[in-house]
This record gives C-alpha cells, structure tokens and sequence, in this order.
C-alpha cells in the first residue's frame, strides 16, 4: 500500500501531534478549574441530574455509571499528564498501539466531558477537538510513515471549518455582503483582548478590506487544500494567516489555535527516514477512511442547505461535524453588570458593589485581557444572555432568565467559594451580600488616548434585587 504513503509529512505531523497535545492539556485544565462550580456535584447544572435523564446512546459519559468531582479532577489529572507527554514527544518511539492509545483515552474523556457539558459545552470548538483528537489516533508516532488517509481526513475537517464559517457569513448578516461587519466586530465580540480596541478604530477601508480578505481564506484557499504541493502549502499559509489575525484581535478560546494546528498539515517537508507501517495499521487506517467518508455525507449536504447548520453533529461521537462562527455580528454591545449589597434595607442610599470577571467587561478602565485559548465558560455565557433582551428607546424587556443564571445569583448570596474563584473580583470577601441585583448596560470603547477602555450607557434592570428571605422556594 504504498500509493498511501505520505513520507514528506513526517515533520507536519509531529508539529500537529504536540501542538494538539499542547491544546488538550488547556482543555483539561479548564475543566480541572471550572467544571466543579459549573457542573459539578453542586454546580450550576450538577451532572448528577443530568445524567438521570439522559441516557448513554444520546450522551456517551463515563459519568453514566458513577459522577463525583473527585473523579472528574482524576480525570482532568491524567487528561493534562497525558496532553504533556505527546506535547513533549514522549511516545514519539513508542510502540503504534501505545501511541494510538494514548489520543483514542484523551479523546473518550473528553467525550465524557462533552456529552455532560450541556449549556457550558455547547461550543463549537469541543467537537472540534474532539474529532481532531480521534483522527489523531490513526496518525501513528514518529518513527511510522505517514499515510495519506488520516492527513486528508483532518485537511477534510479544515475545509469544513473554513467553508462551514464563509458560507454562514454569505447566508447570514447582510453586514457580511456588504462588508461592514467589521466595523461593529471587534467591540461587540465575547472577550476582546488589548488590541482588539485598536482594530475597531482602524479606517473603514482597512475594515471592508478585512472582510474580503476574510472571504477569500474562508471561500476559496481552502480548495487548495486539495492540490499538490506547493498549492496545498500556499493554502495552508493564507488560512494561518488568518486565524493568526483572529488570534491578535480577540480571544476565541482554542478555536483559532486548533484551526492553525490542523493547517500544519498543508506542508510538506523534504522527508524523512522512517519505517513503514505494518500491514494491520494500514487496515485499521483504510477503515478508519471509509468511517470518514461515509459520515461526511451530511456536513457535505449542510453546504448547499439554504438552511445551513452551524457548529452541528449528526452523531453522538462528535465527529465529522459542520462548523462555522459568527454568521451574525451584533451591532451593539450589551454587557450585564452584577451588583451586590450588605445593607439589610436596600434604599437609594446604599452602596452597591460590582463583581469583576476574569475577561468580560466590567470596569471602564480596566484594559481587556489576553485570555485564549484558556476557556473562560462562565464568561462566555454571560456574553450571550443581552441576546434574550428586547431593547427599546426607554427601557429593556427581559423574556427570561436561565436556571443557571438564578442559580448563580444565588450563590453569590451564600458567597460559594468554588464559583468566586471563577470570578476576577468578590467585592464581599469577608460575608456574603445581603441582596444581589443585575443591570444592563451598552458598552463602547472609547477614543484612542483616553484613560478608560470603556464608556457605558445605563439601559435598565435585567435581573431585580434578590436575597436569600425573598425567594425562600429557592434556598
């Protein structure tokens, strides 16, 4: 079978199997920090009540058969062990069964932590790393030759990546068609970053320039990705160049560094002596081709759907999904803003305290910071609850709040230690608050040279003032 052989990929793939180790290891430390408060025993939606609703055909977990934050910090130790260990090459001359092994556990743990993830899973980048890290399985350590199969599934994934994100643009926001979304992006994105202010007061021009540019790596360098080198290389380099613009303006968790990653696979090298692969590794590799193949029937469909799934799979594995960000830009930034009181009476008089979060906006001079690809979960969903707001001219009509946000509130009331230490600022270190209230502000950057990032604009109540003795039903 050496019509399969890929022997000028060997340094290609040794850059994609540590930098997705490297991309692991963060996975498991978000979840090592996070995932108790937000979905632990006594989280937010505690994985308990979840997985007594479920079953494992719909949600494949480990946690089916027994959940405790003790085994889930387990879990997160040998996921960052083992994330090290291919970042560092330690199984770069192990034997293929240990090395295919070592990604194949990686990616069931992760599973196990998707599949339960719900609300704070739900991002397009998990099945994405998920597939990325079961492909990677069938790449074989170093010493192997490299085969075509598992190199053109992963470019596979990349295309959907790009294709799926371009043409959700195309079928969504008409700023996209007109090229202005950039105008509005970089203020009103989830988490900018310190330059991201710099890139929103860039001149107009450079923005629609942006917008094309963003077209053309989205639309058309992928096909690239198909042809001989050095046409596979120069579409590698356009869809990193990219992505590494992304990288500088914003934090998107690990969605951009994974994109780069799987680019890694566009080039080539002048090869390298190695052994080739034994005849049942190449079996288990066509296998593995034909799985691919036959589950890209509908991501391949979702291209021409006039109705264009977003971040979706077909399958409770997670793999080979249709993917795709932003194919609406939010034109205004809303940011809800928690309060917090230790007055028994709350009057106008009172003093009311902000909590500050790790990368959400809250102080207007506070300059955003560089988070990615850490994941910060709790922030991001805040970022999405303006978008169940109804603004008007006077006033805000709030259409609901998300159990899991009432349940936040509430911890704060009780000043739960595991959720503070996912928040930048306790404003009540000492005891907790009497009452707690959320507020909804639309946020701009300011000018250039001015000594706030932020100015803010006050719009109404989205969350009224809460205490323990008035929601008795709920303590």
């Amino acid at each position: 079978m050496d019509f399969l052989s890929a022997d000028n990929y060997v340094l290609a793939r040794l850059c994609f199997d540590r930098a997705l180790g490297a991309i692991y290891f963060i996975a498991f430390l978000s979840a090592y920090n996070q995932f108790p408060a937000l979905l632990g025993e006594h989280g937010l939606l505690p994985v308990p009540d979840f997985v007594k609703r479920v079953k494992f055909k719909q949600f494949p977990t480990l946690f089916h058969w027994k959940y405790s934050d003790h085994m889930l910090r387990v879990m997160c130790w040998i996921g960052m062990l083992l994330g090290l260990l291919l970042t560092f090459g330690a199984f770069d001359q192990a034997p293929i069964v240990v090395h295919m092994l070592s990604w194949l556990t990686l990616y069931g743990m992760y599973l196990s932590l998707v599949s339960v993830g719900q609300d704070f899973y739900g991002f397009g980048w998990e099945t994405m790393l998920l597939e990325a890290g079961f492909f990677a399985a069938f790449m074989g350590p170093y010493w192997v030759t490299p085969s075509w199969i598992p190199i053109l599934i992963l470019r596979w994934m990349l295309f959907r990546t790009e294709m799926g994100a371009g043409l959700i643009k195309l079928r969504g926001d008409r700023c996209w068609r007109d090229l202005t979304c950039l105008y509005y992006h970089h203020e009103t994105q989830p988490l900018p970053n310190p330059l991201s202010r710099y890139f929103h007061h860039l001149p107009k021009w450079f923005h629609r320039f942006g917008v094309v540019f963003s077209h053309f790596c989205q639309l058309v360098a992928p096909f690239g990705l198909f042809f001989p080198q050095p046409v596979a290389s120069v579409a590698g380099f356009f869809l990193i160049f990219h992505q590494m613009i992304l990288v500088v303006s914003g934090n998107y968790s690990w969605l951009n560094w994974l994109t780069i990653v799987l680019g890694f696979l566009a080039f080539s090298d002048s090869g390298i002596a190695t052994t080739p692969a034994p005849l049942w590794f190449q079996i288990i590799q066509i296998g593995i081709g034909v799985l691919a193949i036959f589950l890209s029937y509908r991501p391949l469909l979702n291209f021409f759907q006039k109705r264009q799934y977003m971040n979706y799979c077909w399958n409770r594995w997670h793999l080979v999904g249709a993917y795709g960000a932003f194919g609406s830009v939010t034109k205004e930034r809303y940011e809800i803003v928690i309060e917090g009181t230790d007055d028994e009476f709350p009057d106008e008089k009172s003093v009311w305290k902000e909590y500050g979060f790790r990368g959400k906006p809250v102080e207007l001079n506070r300059t955003p910071p560089v988070v990615a690809p850490y994941h910060l979960r709790l922030d991001w969903m805040i970022w999405f609850l303006p978008f169940g707001v109804l603004v008007g001219d006077d006033d805000i009509y709030v259409q609901g709040h998300d159990l899991w946000f009432v349940r936040f509130m509430l911890k704060l009331l009780r000043n739960d230690r595991a959720l503070l230490k996912l928040l930048r600022h306790n404003p009540f270190p000492d005891r907790p608050p009497v009452w707690v209230r959320a507020k909804f502000y639309q946020y701009h950057f300011t000018e250039s040279g001015e000594k706030n990032i932020w100015k803010r604009t006050y719009k109404g109540e989205y969350c009224p003032e809460l205490s323990l003795k008035s929601l008795p039903g709920l303590v």
